[in-house]
């Protein structure tokens, strides 16, 4: 089952629940972020880091839930430089989106709008993947831009 779809979404959060109360309860990582299959923890102490907490996530994963961490994913970067996680870098005070997910955005309405200037879906399905992209830009700094940019390509796209 493709990991976009929402029923395997649902199944991954149950299934990681295990791993979750691992974390806050035996483990007692203060900042940790999940969501299905993507996490990210934020400590102070690379050592712990990289020396405790790696090894014992990774034991876990593999003991408890048969599963195993990406090699190229695990990362341990100074937080000023930005977390890269779900289509977001995060940095102390400010998000940005990725520029690869901005792009993707665009060309996605692209061909919506190519869509719907053929007769393939109709202009409540346009406005609803508008929408949701729209809703997604929110939660970066900077966004505004973006979305405006977004939201007259759209009209221009639209009614072209």
């Amino acid at each position: 089952m493709p990991i976009g779809n929402l029923t395997s979404q649902i199944f991954a959060n149950i299934y990681m629940n295990e791993f979750d109360q691992f974390m806050k309860h035996e483990l007692r990582v203060k900042y940790y972020a999940r969501y299905t299959d993507d996490f990210v923890v934020v400590g102070e102490d690379k050592d712990y880091l990289e020396h405790f907490l790696i090894p014992h996530v990774k034991f876990f994963l593999k003991d408890a839930l048969k599963l195993d961490l990406h090699p190229h994913k695990v990362t341990i970067t100074p937080f000023h430089r930005g977390v890269d996680f779900l289509g977001y870098v995060i940095f102390p005070y400010h998000v940005l989106m990725r520029i690869k997910t901005r792009r993707r955005i665009m060309k996605n309405m692209a061909k919506k709008s190519q869509a719907l200037a053929e007769g393939l879906i109709t202009g409540e399905s346009f406005n609803q993947t508008l929408q949701s992209y729209l809703g997604v830009l929110s939660h970066a700094n900077a966004a505004k831009k973006v979305q405006q940019q977004l939201k007259n390509q759209a009209w221009f796209w639209a009614f072209d």
